[in-house]
């Protein structure tokens, strides 16, 4: 196993020894065990940047279930390293932030340390994953371990309400994503992301690509929190604020983010997967910009900013696919997939510093409440600054780096008016202007966070702690996320040859020139996307200025009708459905239970036979019916309709019994003497286990309790019969190949040493099947034995609830 796939697996590895350190090092707060882990990661990753940025792509395998083609493959290009620099340089700065957030006198820091490191394992699995069903493994986990941090204060509703939330919506696309891979793999025949794109001319022409296509979608745009499953984002801003500036600022929402981004020279050929991408990515931009105005919350402004800003770069990718249809020599939407790129890293930066300034004004005063903040500004000069810093550079103004990806995507977006396929010379006009709209709302939502909060008039008497500034502690890891905002603003091609050219190659492939050149400088002369941010600013001072006189436009906007509440009663109904149905039908009859199962096999496996053609009977390779096999099986007929028909209880059980001890005789006719010895057997521990329950039976149950003729179930049991008899003759007639009994025939003695080929299956080639049934039998053993022994009385149990 190679250190690639060691730095995957050590957050796991950490995350299982860190209840041990917790418990014998109480004194010291955890996240101290833990900073070493991510600061280690991110050298090991900053150390590949050379060799990447020369256009080195490093792989690395490990077997796993080679028969499915399934192996643990590793790839470190630019995309999957820029991701892992984000994972493990957030994850360093927020371990940080987090020892001085989080008490290790109130907080069980053992659990929360463990759920972040399993997250950034899975984050880095994710990332640096070539097969997919490896990645959809670590996707998965994903969504638990958010789900674990997310409800970290579980004594706390709304807690639990965000987690159950965030897994039920991104565990639903999680599964709809793996249906995708599933078709991927029935189409291109490997679970290999390379593999695929390397088919991409001919996947396109299945029938089954489309499908594929929105089903990894759905994957995508439930984990980055896409319209209209955004709703789960919100709702998790009820983890810590630590938790909140890892996963929903630089990692987990971004997941969506790289799997659109890898998976783009394989789909972008069809035009369906541009619009949804780009078009779902612009209705998030101004439909979370437009509803973060509305928030008094400031992790609530932040929660949708973050839907709004993960939509920018949806759209943003979605745009840039298009330099995939374009000859590489004129392709003007190269520079979109850049300022996608460009303005991931910039998110990470200017949102990771926001929530850690939200923290802390959460953790000096006791409140996020806008309406109640104010006039700190004075109180707390340095998280007033990393504020400034944060919020301007959300709102693009220079000299920030969010400025620099901002006008960037005004040009995508501008790039628009003259793309001539799919149809977006048509509604392609829309882009510009709605990017434009939602950069108003941007800039006054981010003028909202800073001044509303950090301006004004201070009102001590609505706050639960006198305000102070952070210790110096807390105040470490946001003021390097606002250094990085400055220097990437002031410096920006510090990162185009390292870190940004190289993971947009990774997105295009070959439609990036080889002699490709990044330059992104502040100034870049008097040009409509310059206009467009006075625009921006122009009118976002005068909404900001005006807000109380406006706001009456969100009244239309309630809560019974938004998408949580949609959510909400899709919940409430299918928990009452489910209840109705459960009640109707779990009523503790066995015999219904049995009249669902056999009826849903009669209909499933009966219209399967026939849909798919597979009924057929041929007698060719059938052993004739001699006539002492002719009696047999006629004795066994009359003896099992005779049951039914019989009244005394030991005619029954001697009826029964002969049916038993018929089929014995059809074993001995087919020359199997072990299989007729364990059938005798069974056949007289069973008559013998009836005789001895006679004294416990009524003795007039054929008479009061007799089983009435029900015609549901004749036509059930006939429908059972006829449906096995069916398959057993088309299986039978229906050779699709070899059987496997010669192989039995050939190596049962050269290979397994033994000479009965029954005991030899059993033992050897059927090893673990065997066993787990001598275990199943053995935990239904120690079952019948705890009931028996157990004798439970209604006078009984009253007894044993007065002594607990």
């Amino acid at each position: 196993m190679s250190l690639l796939h060691w730095a995957i697996l050590s957050p796991f590895l950490l995350a299982i020894i860190i209840p041990l350190m917790y418990k014998y090092a109480k004194r010291v707060h955890t996240g101290w065990f833990v900073l070493w882990l991510p600061l280690v990661l991110f050298i090991y990753f900053i150390s590949k940047v050379t060799k990447i940025s020369n256009g080195t792509t490093i792989r690395e395998t490990v077997q796993w279930i080679p028969s499915l083609n399934i192996n643990f493959d590793v790839v470190i290009d630019g995309l999957s390293l820029l991701f892992a620099l984000l994972i493990t340089g957030i994850g360093s700065l927020v371990v940080l932030y987090s020892i001085f957030y989080l008490s290790k006198k109130k907080e069980k820091l053992h659990n929360f340390y463990v759920y972040l490191l399993l997250f950034m394992g899975a984050m880095l699995g994710v990332v640096l994953s070539d097969n997919l069903i490896v990645l959809y493994t670590f996707w998965e986990f994903t969504s638990l371990s958010s789900f674990l941090l997310i409800g970290y204060w579980y004594h706390r509703e709304r807690s639990r309400y965000g987690a159950q939330k965030s897994m039920l919506i991104t565990v639903f696309g999680g599964l709809s994503m793996l249906g995708g891979i599933v078709l991927l793999y029935v189409m291109g025949g490997t679970f290999s992301i390379r593999e695929l794109i390397a088919q991409a001319g001919t996947l396109i022409n299945h029938d089954l690509f489309i499908a594929a296509a929105i089903l990894i979608l759905l994957g995508a745009f439930t984990k980055s929190a896409q319209f209209p499953f955004h709703i789960w984002l919100p709702d998790a801003m009820e983890a810590p604020t630590p938790v909140s500036a890892y996963l929903h600022s630089a990692t987990m929402v971004k997941a969506g983010l790289y799997l659109v981004a890898r998976l783009s020279p394989l789909f972008a050929a069809e035009g369906i997967w541009l619009w949804l991408v780009a078009g779902i990515g612009l209705l998030t931009l101004v439909w979370g910009s437009f509803s973060a105005i509305r928030q008094t919350d400031l992790k609530g402004i932040l929660a949708f900013s973050t839907v709004s800003q993960l939509g920018l770069i949806m759209s943003l990718l979605g745009l840039g696919a298009a330099a995939l249809h374009y000859p590489i020599d004129d392709n003007i939407y190269i520079a979109t997939t850049v300022a996608a790129v460009f303005h991931l890293i910039n998110h990470a930066t200017f949102k990771g510093s926001l929530f850690m300034v939200v923290g802390i004004v959460d953790h000096e005063t006791g409140t996020r409440d806008i309406r109640k903040l104010g006039g700190l500004m004075s109180l707390m000069p340095i998280t007033f600054t990393i504020a400034v810093i944060g919020a301007f550079s959300m709102a693009g103004l220079p000299p920030f780096n969010g400025f620099l990806s901002k006008e960037m995507f005004f040009t995508g977006m501008l790039s628009v008016l003259t793309l001539d396929i799919f149809n977006f010379e048509t509604w392609g006009v829309l882009f510009p202007v709605f990017a434009w709209i939602a950069s108003v709302f941007t800039f006054t939502y981010s003028m909202i966070i800073v001044f509303k909060t950090f301006t004004g008039k201070l009102q001590p008497e609505k706050l639960e702690k006198k305000p102070h500034e952070a210790p110096v502690g807390m105040l470490i890891s946001p003021i390097i996320l606002a250094v990085l905002v400055v220097v990437f603003g002031l410096f920006p091609n510090l990162l185009t040859d390292s870190i940004i050219l190289p993971a947009a190659s990774a997105i295009l492939g070959d439609a990036m020139p080889a002699d490709y050149h990044i330059h992104i400088s502040m100034w870049h002369g008097f040009q409509p996307e310059l206009f467009m941010t006075i625009g921006v600013v122009l009118l976002g001072i005068i909404l900001y200025k005006t807000w109380p006189k406006w706001k009456v436009v969100y009244k239309p906007f309630t809560e019974k009708w938004s998408f949580n509440s949609l959510y909400n009663n899709g919940l409430k109904y299918m928990e009452y459905g489910s209840n109705k149905l459960a009640v109707n039908t779990m009523t503790g009859s066995i015999r219904n239970y049995l009249l669902y199962i056999f009826f849903f096999l009669i209909v499933s496996l009966g219209f399967t036979l026939f849909w798919k053609d597979a009924f057929s009977i041929s007698l060719d390779n059938t052993a004739p019916i001699g006539f002492y096999e002719l009696v047999l099986a006629v004795i066994i007929s009359i003896g099992a309709i005779s049951i039914l028909f019989v009244k005394s209880r030991l005619t029954s059980i001697i009826v029964l019994g002969s049916v038993g001890y018929t089929v014995s005789l059809f074993f001995v006719l087919f020359r199997a003497p072990d299989l007729a010895l364990t059938q005798l057997v069974i056949e007289t521990v069973s008559t013998a286990l009836f005789l001895l329950c006679f004294y416990h039976l009524p003795e007039n149950f054929r008479k009061e309790e007799r089983i009435r003729f029900k015609l549901t179930n004749f036509m059930i049991s006939l429908g059972v019969g006829v449906v096995v008899t069916l398959i057993a003759l088309s299986a039978s007639s229906t050779k699709l190949f070899d059987s496997i009994s010669q192989y039995y025939v050939d190596t049962t003695y050269t290979e397994a040493g033994g000479q009965n080929m029954v005991n030899v299956i059993l033992v050897d080639y059927r090893g673990l099947d065997t066993m787990f049934e001598i275990t199943v039998l053995g935990l239904a053993a120690l079952g019948i034995y705890g009931m028996i022994k157990l004798r439970l009385t209604k006078q009984g149990g009253k007894k044993a609830n007065e002594n607990k």
